[in-house]
């Protein structure tokens, strides 16, 4: 056994366990309660991230989805989540890992995760919370920054 306890990947699981509770609470009422939506950017090169080809060609490297008015088909496993998304009139089927996350925003509560990774080389990005402004249109507009969990003071 290690002599060190390694709370930065053990609140990470936390924190995407806590959205995998929410997402399935979403899949069984079939919709977002009250004004909730999200905003959640993905790492679209996960070797398990599954997105049409040309979702994957206009988004390289990462690729942020609402989940707002209309989303079909949300089925929520251990590993990640599927959805029916649509994008300009054509719903395209994703499937997204839970360690893919990047961010996952709720600007209706300033509600937000931001997950970063090792090799992240900006250590100002651990205190600097998501601004719901750009994501939330006129309404989060109003509205102050989000609470963000960063972890990476726990990391070695």
């Amino acid at each position: 056994m290690s002599q060190d306890i390694d709370y930065g990947n053990l609140m990470h699981d936390a924190m995407r366990s806590l959205i995998k509770t929410v997402l399935q609470g979403v899949a069984e009422a079939g919709e977002l309660p009250g004004t909730h939506h999200f905003f959640i950017t993905f790492d679209t090169t996960h070797p398990d991230a599954q997105l049409a080809d040309w979702l994957s060609q206009r988004y390289p490297s990462e690729m942020t989805v609402v989940m707002q008015h209309w989303f079909d088909n949300l089925e929520v496993t251990d590993a990640g989540f599927s959805v029916t998304l649509n994008f300009g009139d054509a719903p395209e089927p994703l499937y997204i890992p839970f360690d893919a996350i990047k961010t996952f925003v709720d600007p209706s509560v300033e509600f937000g995760l931001r997950f970063e990774s090792p090799d992240d080389d900006d250590d100002d990005a651990a205190l600097t919370p998501i601004n719901t402004d750009h994501v939330g249109g006129p309404e989060s507009a109003k509205k102050p920054d989000a609470d963000i969990v960063s972890l990476d003071n726990f990391r070695k």
